[in-house]
């Protein structure tokens, strides 16, 4: 039972694959897109709920989302009419989270992947924005400005932890 919030994590990530092999305009997209962003709210609360929290448990919930975005990302991107400045902005997000890893990397010789509030909450409006974005590009204008938020937030989580770290070995 304690194992159950990683097979979530695991079919999470089977399923983002499994988006790539659907048309986005038919229903099991959709279907598998729900799957995928119900499970990733599930399996965080569900290993809190079983005490079965667990550092590879979080590596790999982080993988699941990075699979997740990556191939909705790419079936959608032919058929979202988006601004350039949107895309560019979405690539500035990206730019971001590759600093916070690479800086990671030196500070603690490993990627780190804090899970934030700010990180979940533009993970949950993400969801939930995308279906909306084919009437209107608000709600992912929206999600950009929390995801710029949430990428800044977690190189300053990332840099407080570090100086932490820092300190802690140095005494």
């Amino acid at each position: 039972m304690t194992q159950l919030p990683n097979i979530m994590t695991l079919l999470r990530i089977a399923g983002s694959l499994g988006l790539l092999l659907c048309d986005v305009t038919g229903v099991t997209y959709w279907l598998i897109y729900a799957f995928c962003g119900i499970s990733d709210i599930a399996d965080g609360w569900l290993a809190r709920k079983l005490k079965s929290v667990t550092k590879t448990g979080a590596l790999l919930d982080s993988v699941a989302d990075i699979c997740f975005v990556a191939c909705g990302a790419w079936k959608l991107m032919p058929i979202l009419e988006l601004p350039q400045w949107l895309w560019l902005w979405a690539g500035v997000i990206v730019a971001i989270k590759v600093v916070n890893q690479l800086s990671a990397l030196v500070m603690y010789r490993h990627c780190h992947f804090p899970h934030t509030t700010a990180n979940k909450w533009a993970g949950f409006l993400l969801f939930i924005a995308v279906p909306m974005t084919f009437w209107s590009i608000i709600p992912i204008t929206i999600v950009a400005s929390v995801a710029t938020l949430a990428a800044i937030h977690e190189g300053c989580v990332l840099a407080r932890a570090g100086l932490h770290h820092t300190v802690t070995r140095s005494i």
